[in-house]
């Protein structure tokens, strides 16, 4: 069977299947769960055409990392196919344990339990059925194999992972802002010291990445009307976890949602439910929403019909007085449960580039190598550097 299969990707073109590995771990049920999760939560509340996948974009990293090794050997670094393989393995893998909705359910259903954790114990599953390649894709996305370059291409703060989510949520989004030069940026890469660096003349395609990050959060993925509609579908399944213990709710759409709703899943105990989390999706999800739409539970209902219907609270970025100023008001009106579950006040952060994680090097014509934000005339870099804090309040329309 011929499993260099071709896929027309509206991004890049037609993309191919580098190993024959690929292909079985694409055509496994974790991954093709993946078609099943949209990338951007409910964005497409607010941009109808971003409904693409984790699918499409773990395809798209998968495609760009493959990329990135080929550019990599043809400067004479020694990087063997059995690395190349794992390599690609690694990025495809990244995100397998995504729940419904990405990141609008992160440790809500599981608690304490974050998708990468879930994406390491479902890598290991397929390690279990396909072996030694495997095995060498997890220590790289672990960082535990003696390149180090190899994870910063999967994990870091010029990741594939990155790359790719920009250039993919823009053009589904329909926000320009978040085009970056990938092709530029890939053709730029290079290997110091264990590092992945960027050529000189990549230094402008750098910060133009840089920019499309802080740009893209504020516009598309911390967009009031979206954040908004992820805090109440956060806040529905937290009424529905509160009205199963108390017993007054007992079913939703779904035997395994029903489990994760009714039960406290430690981080410990979780490992033996994977299979119960992997059959879990988006269509789960809103199934159970829409069934909700017709409790008796009129916190609930009101969560689940304002997000099916589109009918979104009314979300406020104020300064942190006014927000408790606003929510003191609030509680004239609503009673305390109310006020747990249909008044939504925190803060949204955006950080561009974080000092702290594996930064981002340039490499120059007479080899020296200066971290981006120490190259003078990039000073609008240096102040991307600092996080953007916006304090929130939201509540039912009038």
């Amino acid at each position: 069977m011929n499993k260099r299969k071709i896929f027309n990707d509206p991004v890049y073109g037609f993309i191919s299947i580098p190993y024959d590995i690929v292909f079985d771990v694409i055509e496994h049920p974790y991954f093709q769960r993946l078609r099943r999760i949209q990338q951007l939560g409910l964005s497409a509340l607010v941009y109808p055409g971003a409904t693409h996948s984790r699918f499409h974009h773990s395809l798209g990293a998968m495609h760009l990392m493959h990329r990135s090794l080929e550019v990599l050997k043809s400067k004479g670094h020694p990087i063997s196919e059995e690395e190349s393989q794992a390599a690609v393995l690694a990025i495809l893998m990244h995100d397998l344990g995504h729940g419904p909705f990405s990141h609008a359910l992160e440790r809500v259903l599981i608690e304490n339990v974050h998708h990468e954790e879930i994406s390491m114990l479902m890598m290991q599953q397929l390690q279990l059925q396909f072996g030694k390649p495997l095995e060498m894709a997890i220590q790289i996305f672990t960082n535990q194999y003696p390149k180090k370059f190899l994870h910063q291409l999967v994990r870091g703060q010029l990741d594939m992972d990155r790359l790719d989510y920009l250039n993919r949520d823009s053009f589904y989004s329909g926000v320009s802002e978040g085009v970056i030069g990938y092709d530029r940026i890939i053709n730029m890469l290079d290997v110091h010291d264990d590092n992945i660096v960027v050529e000189e003349k990549g230094i402008y395609s750098i910060e133009k990445f840089i920019v499309a990050r802080r740009l893209m959060y504020w516009q598309v993925y911390l967009h009031k009307t979206s954040l908004v509609a992820d805090l109440m579908l956060k806040n529905a399944i937290y009424r529905a976890k509160f009205l199963f213990a108390n017993g007054t709710l007992s079913h939703s759409s779904s035997s395994n949602l029903d489990f994760f709703l009714s039960n406290a899943i430690s981080k410990n105990e979780f490992a033996l439910h994977v299979d119960k989390f992997a059959a879990l999706d988006d269509f789960d999800i809103f199934q159970a929403l829409k069934n909700w739409m017709n409790v008796e539970d009129k916190i609930l209902s009101q969560l689940a019909t304002s997000i099916v219907q589109r009918k979104l609270f009314k979300i406020e970025f104020l300064e942190p007085a006014i927000v408790q100023k606003r929510y003191h008001a609030l509680q004239q009106q609503y009673n305390e449960e109310e006020m747990q579950f249909l008044v939504l006040k925190g803060t949204a952060e955006n950080n561009a580039y974080n000092l702290t994680k594996d930064n981002i090097y340039i490499k120059f014509k007479d080899g020296s190598i200066k971290e981006i934000t120490d190259i003078a005339e990039q000073w609008n870099i240096r102040s991307l550097t600092n996080a953007v804090v916006k304090h929130y309040i939201a509540y039912p329309k009038m």
